[in-house]
């Protein structure tokens, strides 16, 4: 899934070649993908695009000024964004078996034809598009807590005193903490030193301190890495960078203990007992079942 970092550097890409450019026809390849009706989503066409922005994991566009429309987008786990130079200028066939969403054609002041295509691999389609006169008509956007690179250590203490949640948990609740996700939570809390199953509001003052150093710098880390990189190259670079997350089995590149998963219905996470839980092994429900 597309987090803070990744997100960010396409918000930049879009900034660098997208603002300046009026939007022109717009493909809808999969009908479930819209969730607004209102105002349409061909109000767009004929707007300039001036500007590109992250909120939390969304990522939207704005087109017009005064009588401006977001086209805001959530890429869930198996969404992204790609851009070509030169689409096809014939139209999808909605409902088809192509990865292709939504597809929105620019022209550009130099006379270019651009376009960005909105995708989504698998066969569960959670990719989401909306078109609101303000960010905060999404639902996702008006629940979102303060942004992970923007909040302050005192703040971030005052957040985790009030959840009994585990840490893992909080860092990946965006209505406590925009941003984070699975992948990023586990860099986080392995560069911490901190167990994913530690207690949020048990964590001591040195703990906080350390978590929100280390969350700093890993996302600021993750977005320079990716800032600036093409949009395609985006998830290789994110890879590139992971410790842990997506590691199992691999070792620790700190302390060299096999990297451990933690497995649930539809996701995992990774960590280093070392590292991070004093030696001890993570109860793992899923391999638990397969052991009775």
């Amino acid at each position: 899934m597309p987090e803070l970092p990744e997100v960010e550097a396409l918000a930049q890409f879009l900034r660098t070649h997208a603002v300046g450019s009026v939007v022109g026809r717009i493909d809808i390849a999969a009908l479930s993908v819209l969730k607004t009706f209102d105002p349409p989503i061909t109000d767009l066409q004929g707007k300039d695009v001036v500007g590109a922005a992250r909120f939390g994991k969304h990522l939207g566009i704005r087109c017009g000024d005064e009588d401006g429309l977001w086209l805001i987008t959530h890429l869930s786990r198996a969404g992204w964004l790609r851009w070509t130079d030169n689409p096809s200028a014939t139209p999808p066939k909605p409902g088809g078996k192509s990865p292709l969403a939504l597809r929105v054609h620019l022209f550009t002041p130099d006379g270019g034809t651009p376009a960005f295509d909105l995708t989504e691999a698998g066969t569960k389609k959670r990719l989401a598009v909306w078109v609101v006169r303000t960010p905060g008509e999404v639902p996702g956007i008006a629940k979102l807590g303060p942004d992970a690179l923007d909040i302050t250590e005192p703040a971030l203490a005052e957040l985790l005193g009030k959840s009994s949640q585990r840490i893992k948990t909080v860092l990946t609740d965006q209505s406590v903490l925009a941003g984070i996700g699975n992948a990023y939570s586990d860099e986080i809390l392995h560069l911490a030193k901190l167990s994913p199953f530690a207690t949020a509001n048990k964590l001591t003052a040195e703990d906080v301190s350390t978590l929100h150093a280390a969350m700093r710098a890993e996302l600021t880390d993750a977005v320079d890495r990716s800032v600036g990189q093409d949009a395609a190259r985006l998830k290789g670079e994110k890879r590139s960078g992971l410790r842990v997350h997506a590691r199992t089995g691999m070792p620790c590149p700190v302390c060299g203990d096999t990297v451990r998963e933690v497995s649930f219905a539809e996701r995992s996470f990774q960590y280093c007992a070392t590292c991070q839980t004093g030696g001890k092994i993570l109860a793992d429900r899923r391999l638990s079942r397969l052991l009775k």
